[in-house]
């Protein structure tokens, strides 16, 4: 691997920005220095050196999969495709989120889970992959089948997070029903195909959540995957998951829950989408509300990849006591640490070479160059 240079940057530290330089020595930072390098290198003309974005909660390869109801589009060609436009993005390490458990009416792709392990698989395998992949376990609760998956899928693929969902109408983020049914008729189904099937939702969801929950929490525990909560609303919602050894709180709905969760020492992710449209389309709490209170420890891009380096930059003019680096560490550091990622997210030496070229074009941050362990991949 060579050796490079990279000059005349605006680097962003872990506690500061600064213009200077950054040596890269087999896949590593080995040193960063302020002025003039010692030796000429690639001349960034002023533009900003990050740390490659670290995702913990994407569901945007199921939209290359499956790019309109009932398309199934080629798995490994869904796969690369979705790699791609996540590089593109400027994210270096990511988690993609494959749903385990399939549900009986046949929305989700909780039953083409293979499909697509399958083909991460083969990319890795082949070293076709441009970021580096690791596998986030959405895990729906109210599934018949959610422990024999994932005790199969584990037995053949490295798992890196285990989020346990519970998406039954009536709680946590469905806990509006007029939200919840103008959610569930995206797919055009017939109202009264829905209704039915909301019934049964509700019906079965609380039986099926309190046997498969717990059994969840304890293969996690015994086979050392960190645990994610999802959409906490509640304090005991909150308290559950802290009984249950969770690391990190996903998306929670309200104020009180992610204070709640923060206070209990969880680490609090919410959606960049809801911090660059001004809040949440489900009407729950605001990102950047959660942000002012100190409460906001990662942003995840959710279901828009390139949605991740915008809210970063875009953060600290919208809460002015957030600097660039505290800000950029919600995508970086702090997601490195939430999942045990201890040798990337930030421009450190010893550290990867995951490494992120931006331009600020009227104020749009725009990925310019990423590479990973000092590798160009974009």
């Amino acid at each position: 691997m060579d050796d490079f240079i990279i000059e005349n940057a605006t680097l962003v530290l872990p506690d500061r920005v600064q213009r200077g330089w950054l040596a890269v020595s087999d896949g590593a930072i080995a040193e960063i220095g302020e002025g003039r390098p010692p030796a000429r290198g690639l001349d960034l003309g002023g533009d900003h050196l990050i740390p490659g974005l670290i995702e913990l909660h994407t569901d945007h390869l199921e939209s290359h999969y499956a790019p309109r109801p009932k398309v199934r589009w080629h798995p490994l060609g869904a796969v690369l495709a979705y790699d791609a436009q996540i590089t593109a993005s400027g994210i270096t390490t990511v988690f993609d989120s494959l749903r385990a458990g399939s549900d009986p009416d046949g929305s989700g792709l909780g039953s083409e889970l293979e499909q697509l392990a399958g083909a991460i698989a083969t990319a890795r395998a082949q070293d076709l992959f441009r970021a580096e992949h690791f596998t986030h376990l959405r895990c729906e609760l109210p599934s018949a089948d959610v422990l024999d998956t994932v005790a199969a899928f584990t037995a053949r693929y490295p798992v890196g997070l285990i989020s346990l969902m519970d998406h039954t109408p009536g709680q946590r983020q469905f806990r509006d029903m007029e939200k919840y049914y103008t959610y569930a008729t995206r797919g055009g189904r017939p109202m009264e195909e829905i209704r039915a099937n909301t019934e049964r939702k509700i019906r079965d969801g609380q039986a099926l959540n309190a046997q498969n929950r717990p059994a969840l929490v304890q293969f996690a525990r015994e086979m050392n995957i960190p645990l994610a909560s999802h959409d906490d609303t509640t304090l005991a919602d909150v308290e559950l998951a802290v009984g249950e050894g969770v690391r990190l709180a996903e998306f929670p709905t309200t104020r009180e829950a992610a204070e709640a969760a923060h206070g209990q020492g969880l680490t609090v992710m919410m959606g960049a989408p809801n911090l660059i449209r001004g809040g949440s389309h489900s009407g729950n709490v605001a990102a950047l509300a959660l942000a002012e209170a100190g409460h906001l420890d990662i942003l995840s891009s959710d279901y828009v990849p390139a949605s991740l380096l915008m809210a970063a930059f875009l953060l600290p003019g919208q809460a002015p006591d957030i600097t660039l680096p505290e800000a950029l560490a919600t995508v970086t550091a702090n997601p490195a640490r939430a999942t045990g990622l201890t040798d990337r997210g930030a421009l450190a030496p010893g550290l990867r070479a995951d490494l992120v070229r931006v331009q600020l074009a009227e104020g749009v941050p725009v990925v310019r160059e990423v590479w990973r362990t000092g590798r160009r991949v974009a």
